[in-house]
């Protein structure tokens, strides 16, 4: 398996303790507690259980207050990856090493690209003409299916709008999902968690976005890519 991201060096295990608030979450390094930061807005529904294991690597400046941001946590025998910067990195990576065929026939990358009142991802540019894109990480599973958001958006809701938008001047617009759950089958939107997107999901199908969800393959050793799944069936029903 090629891994096309590694952790930096100082990264290291410890054991969950507790969430609070949104991004600071609570751990035990070889049992002295240390708070780190965790970029992952969403709920991380069902994944954070006191007691497992899970994975940190150390910040970037060292002038940042907490000296540590959560990568991995591990609620059962998999690890799963829930730091949100990860799509994007591992869609630059895929890029450069092609990776995928979905981004191939593209010269050049441009990160955090704006586009009317929005910044995507990126923008790549070469003899295919233009491609935007936005990452997203997928961290849920129900009955087999990957499912996004695990929390209402509207910032993905935003996305998806002017994802449309560009898709109808002509322009090639994707979505890359990067779903941690190697249990997942398929993938649809949560339309149990945020109605909205799940309609603006499908409307975007409709409309050309393409979506690209393909299991990702995570470990204290580094992350890979694994296969691209299909999308669920529209007239499955995902919520109770």
């Amino acid at each position: 398996m090629q891994h096309l991201l590694k952790f930096p060096c100082g990264s290291l295990g410890a054991i969950f303790v507790a969430r609070e608030k949104r991004f600071l979450v609570h751990v035990l390094v070889d049992g002295r507690p240390v708070t780190v930061h965790t970029n992952n807005s969403g709920s991380m529904l069902g994944l954070l259980r006191p007691g497992m294991d899970v994975f940190i690597s150390p910040a970037c400046s060292p002038k940042r207050k907490l000296p540590y941001t959560l990568e991995l946590v591990r609620p059962c025998g998999e690890w799963i990856g829930v730091n949100t910067s990860t799509p994007n990195r591992l869609l630059k990576r895929i890029w450069e090493t092609g990776a995928s065929p979905e981004v191939s026939g593209y010269t050049h990358f441009l990160s955090e690209a704006v586009h009317g009142d929005s910044r995507l991802d990126a923008k790549l540019y070469g003899p295919r003409g233009e491609l935007w894109i936005e990452a997203k990480n997928v961290t849920m599973v129900e009955d087999q299916v990957a499912c996004f958001p695990d929390a209402v958006t509207t910032r993905g809701q935003k996305h998806l709008l002017e994802l449309m938008s560009l898709a109808q001047s002509g322009v090639r617009v994707g979505v890359f999902l990067a779903v941690q759950r190697p249990e997942g089958r398929c993938f649809g939107p949560a339309d149990f968690i945020d109605p909205r997107f799940a309609q603006l999901f499908w409307m975007a199908v409709d409309r050309g976005v393409e979506f690209w969800p393909h299991v990702v393959h995570a470990g204290p050793e580094g992350i890979a890519l694994g296969p691209r799944l299909p999308l669920v069936s529209r007239n499955s029903t995902q919520s109770g």
